[in-house]
């Protein structure tokens, strides 16, 4: 369908860039490239050297691999396509050209280079690597000028600009769990405010003439919600070292049972977040203390500064502990909407919510997630929702409406919750 004027971004850090026309597209596909380029200079500065290479370990792709994949990605979908014109219409399977580089799919297929074999030698170095993201960066450039000015036309463009986005925080994730020291600066920590009441109201999911969405957010949902106390930002870790202190890791009525079971699988006795070194009790009204590392240094976490690196299971536990409940994503958008500016604060942590990932009426799936790690059809039932961004997350994916998913065990994220009132 042809472009609409209303609603359409005036800046490459707009939410709406899901929207976004020929030129300010080509605008934003420099500066997601730029800064992927940029990450990948953070890592040489912190490691000392252009290998980037990093241990074996199951989540982590070389950061390298990493930025081959996202060159590989664009040029899959959009140069190599020929049926890239169809948008989401287009097969799963289109009829594909060459690539650039005759080894790409060997290279950065991640259905051909399975992730035990991302960091074997044979594969481009640091500078191969770059070079490949300018020609690919190159080409995107020259077809999307004669791109048809339709959410179809510019349907492939669009993705790859947020999938690129979408890797540039999984650079940053990597880079916590790695404990490499990266100057990153993190946003200061806001007031701490009382729960917020939210009066009844109809509400509908979704993300009508949005230009693009991810398959997760295709179809919509009408629900009506009754009258709800929420968090005004995310739990704190004052709030979190309570739960601690009152031996909340200990309380087996607290967790559910494949919560138990997460926590048996964690290594010396888990007794709080992912990357915490020591989390103190409260005394005086202090809120106690937390010991975190933070991109390779130990610090002291404010306690009004949102809890992160917190699984589904423990956001739960913690919920079960305050005698509260998780908030559903229904609630969280209603009062992202709602409720600003009586103090309701979000984009510190993307946020866990209650219940499973499930589709909206008249969900469809898209040519270019099936299969995938973006796929989520296979996590309907299973995965939670995320809602909400964090620091690392770029502006342009800030937005109340987006809708990810992440299954309860993961806490590498920069993932954390809020609840409401039973």
């Amino acid at each position: 369908m042809p472009l609409r004027s209303p609603g359409l971004p005036h800046s490459i850090d707009s939410p709406d860039m899901r929207r976004a026309g020929r030129e300010l597209l080509s605008l934003a596909l420099i500066d997601a490239r730029n800064h992927t380029l940029h990450l990948l200079s953070l890592y040489q500065q912190a490691m000392g050297n252009d290998t980037l290479a990093v241990p074996a370990t199951e989540g982590l792709d070389p950061p390298v691999w990493l930025a081959g994949h996202i060159g590989w990605f664009a040029e899959w979908w959009i140069a190599r396509n020929t049926q890239r014109a169809f948008g989401v219409d287009c097969p799963v399977r289109p009829t594909r050209l060459a690539a650039i580089e005759p080894q790409a799919d060997d290279w950065w297929n991640p259905t051909q280079r399975p992730a035990a074999e991302r960091a074997a030698a044979g594969l481009p170095d640091l500078a191969q690597t770059k070079a490949y993201l300018l020609d690919t960066l190159e080409s995107t450039l020259e077809l999307l000028e004669h791109a048809a000015e339709t959410d179809a036309g510019l349907y492939f463009y669009r993705l790859a600009l947020l999938h690129e986005d979408l890797r540039g925080e999984q650079l940053l994730v990597m880079a916590q769990t790695l404990g490499l020291a990266l100057s990153v600066e993190l946003p200061p920590a806001s007031v701490v405010r009382p729960p917020l009441l939210v009066p009844a109201t109809a509400w509908e999911l979704g993300l009508p003439d949005a230009g693009f969405a991810f398959a997760q957010e295709s179809g919509s949902e009408h629900t009506d919600v009754p009258e709800f106390e929420i968090d005004a930002q995310p739990v704190t870790w004052s709030q979190y070292v309570e739960f601690v202190d009152d031996g909340g890791y200990d309380r087996t009525e607290l967790w559910r049972p494949e919560g138990l079971a997460w926590l048996a699988r964690q290594s010396e006795g888990r007794r709080g977040p992912r990357h915490v070194e020591q989390i103190g009790a409260a005394r005086h009204g202090t809120g106690g203390s937390v010991l975190q590392q933070q991109f390779g240094r130990t610090v002291r976490a404010a306690g009004n500064r949102s809890a992160v690196h917190v699984s589904w299971w423990e956001a739960d536990a913690w919920a079960r502990w305050a005698g509260r409940r998780v908030a559903t994503e229904v609630e969280w958008e209603i009062a992202a909407h709602t409720v600003a500016r009586r103090g309701f604060r979000w984009a510190d942590v993307h946020e866990w919510t209650a219940g499973t990932l499930q589709p909206w009426s008249g969900f469809r799936v898209d040519p270019w997630s099936q299969g995938g790690e973006f796929d989520p059809v296979p996590a309907f039932g299973q995965a939670r929702v995320l809602r909400g961004a964090s620091f690392a997350t770029r502006a342009r994916l800030r937005s109340m409406k987006r809708r990810g998913f992440a299954l309860p065990d993961r806490d590498d994220g920069f993932f954390g919750f809020r609840t409401c009132a039973l």
